[in-house]
Parts: structure tokens; sequence; C-alpha cells
């Protein structure tokens, strides 16, 4: 959408979205763990959970989204779900209401080139 970006690969995926709270993840603040990504880096804004079968840990990559909701932008695979298999990302939201309106949103993934 105006920016040049290169990539390797581009991924026709579903994502839904997720936030640190309990509702999402099980855990409340103060709980070992709680905020904490599977790669062990704190979730925050740009990092997403991917089937690592599909999109390793640790790749960065550009979420374009479909339609006229604006892109989530550039991302780095840093977490998983129990949930997330297959062509399903999940994307880190700050707060539960952008979470709870997200739905399920069609998305192109950029793979990009280190």
């Amino acid at each position: 959408r105006g920016d040049v970006i290169r990539y390797e690969k581009v991924l026709n995926m579903r994502a839904t979205a997720y936030t640190s709270s309990f509702k999402d993840t099980g855990k409340n603040p103060g709980d070992p763990g709680f905020g904490i990504t599977y790669t062990g880096i704190k979730a925050r804004k740009g990092v997403i959970a991917v089937d690592p079968k599909v999109i390793p840990l640790g790749t960065k990559v550009y979420v374009e989204v479909a339609g006229s909701t604006p892109d989530y932008g550039f991302a780095i695979a840093a977490d998983i779900g129990g949930a997330i298999k297959g062509d399903l990302i999940d994307l880190y939201f700050e707060d539960q209401e952008t979470v709870d309106r997200w739905g399920v949103k069609k998305v192109k993934v950029y793979i990009l080139k280190e």
C-alpha cells in the first residue's frame, strides 16, 4: 500500500486476534508467564501467534488485511496457540475491545527477506 517490501513468499491466511487477558490466555496479571509468549518475549503489538509448521518462530512478516481495515503491519512470529493450526494466525492487540471486534479476517502474510 505504497511502501516497498522485500519478501520471499506470500501466504493467504485467516487472522484472529488475542490479548494477554485471562479470557484469551487463562492467566491473570501476577501469574507466572502472564504476558509472555512461547518464545519468551513480552506480548505486544507486532507479535503474532502462528503454526510453526507453516511460519517458523522468529520469522519477520508483514500482515496486510483485506478490505478497508488498516493493515496490521510488520510483526514477528513469536507465539503459538492450541487453536492456531494451518492457515490461521493470531494477532496481538493491547485491548480486549479491539480483540472482540476483530472476529476472523482474511489477510496476506508476506514472509520478509532478512
